[in-house]
């Protein structure tokens, strides 16, 4: 008995799910959005929020700036699950490798003095700061309009807290595998006089009704603080003897252009919105004003603690330099003379 055997071609019914057909069409469609697009419930809601009845469980009214569509903005990343954690722990992996390099050469103990101050009473501090960052991120996950913003919000969230822990390594492999500098950066979070000014706002932030308002102001202070402790710092490194420093804030300054991607294309949504694009561009210059200047009274102090304790990094200088840029930065975006 003789078999054939042929292809047989079976033409899809329909290329995607019907949430993206009907915004895109009957044609092949990522993975992205097919699982961004439309995903949050608009209607048949359970009950209002008892303690805000004012409105819906998801109501873009949670925030005063709004998207007509808020699936306008999509995350530039192309971000879902998959990619995202595959992303992460290549980072981390990255991040564990290197740091295992410094620990088995003992590249943290042998910095100047002044280089372990830095590190233990500037940088693993941060730690704390990181976990109030991931609420703030939380919060915006939880009240933002559109799937395609929550879930850059969400993926911010796990971010900190991976940031978080990054730092605690960084920590205990100073104290030489105990977490005896873990405590010590508590307390300076709590009683460090230059940490104060910026545990004050971190603090401020968190309580901010306004789930974006919150998302700015943190970023403006990312916008200061990462590139003072994280970029600015790892150059000075390689020149004043902290080289060990070096090895790890890379992998801070990495995320941390990586997380500005979604936030940059955020704001260009909210500033070029047709129906609410000129109300956005005022809220947000209203915003900055209210965070720009105490972003840089809170990160003023660490900058002067980083110039005391090393020579020749100029901490101050290189924060004047980029308060300005990016106030430069922030009147292209809203479309202002500079």
């Amino acid at each position: 008995m003789q078999y054939e055997l042929r292809t047989q071609v079976i033409e899809p019914r329909r290329h995607t799910f019907q949430n993206v057909i009907d915004r895109r069409g009957d044609e092949p469609a990522s993975r992205y959005l097919e699982g961004t697009l439309d995903i949050e419930p608009r209607n048949v809601y359970h009950y209002r929020p008892t303690w805000t009845a004012e409105h819906e469980l998801y109501d873009p009214n949670f925030t005063q700036l709004l998207l007509t569509d808020p699936y306008s903005f999509l995350d530039p990343r192309q971000y879902y699950y998959t990619p995202y954690v595959t992303n992460r722990a290549a980072h981390h992996d990255e991040f564990g490798k290197s740091l295992a390099y410094i620990e088995q050469r003992g590249l943290l103990a042998k910095m100047p003095e002044g280089w372990r101050s830095i590190v233990g009473s500037a940088v693993v501090p941060l730690r704390h700061y990181e976990s109030g960052g991931q609420l703030v991120s939380v919060a915006g996950s939880r009240f933002a309009y559109g799937t395609s913003i929550e879930q850059c919000c969400s993926y911010a969230s796990f971010d900190r807290i991976g940031n978080a822990q990054m730092l605690s390594r960084v920590g205990i492999a100073l104290a030489d595998g105990t977490s005896d500098m873990l405590q010590s950066a508590k307390i300076e979070w709590i009683e460090g006089a230059h940490l104060q000014p910026l545990r004050k706002l971190t603090e401020q932030i968190m309580v901010c009704d306004d789930w974006a308002e919150s998302l700015l102001a943190l970023d403006v202070t990312d916008s200061l603080l990462y590139e003072v402790v994280f970029r600015g710092l790892d150059e000075a490194a390689l020149t004043t003897g902290g080289g060990a420093y070096s090895l790890v804030a890379q992998y801070f300054t990495a995320w941390f252009a990586d997380q500005r991607r979604w936030l940059d294309a955020l704001v260009k949504s909210w500033c070029t919105d047709d129906g609410h694009g000129a109300q956005n561009r005022q809220t947000l210059e209203s915003i900055l004003d209210r965070w720009r200047g105490r972003a840089l009274e809170a990160v003023m102090p660490i900058a002067a603690f980083i110039d005391a304790q090393v020579d020749g990094v100029f901490a101050k200088d290189l924060l004047g330099d980029t308060h300005a840029h990016e106030t430069d930065v922030w009147n292209t975006k809203l479309g202002a003379q500079a």
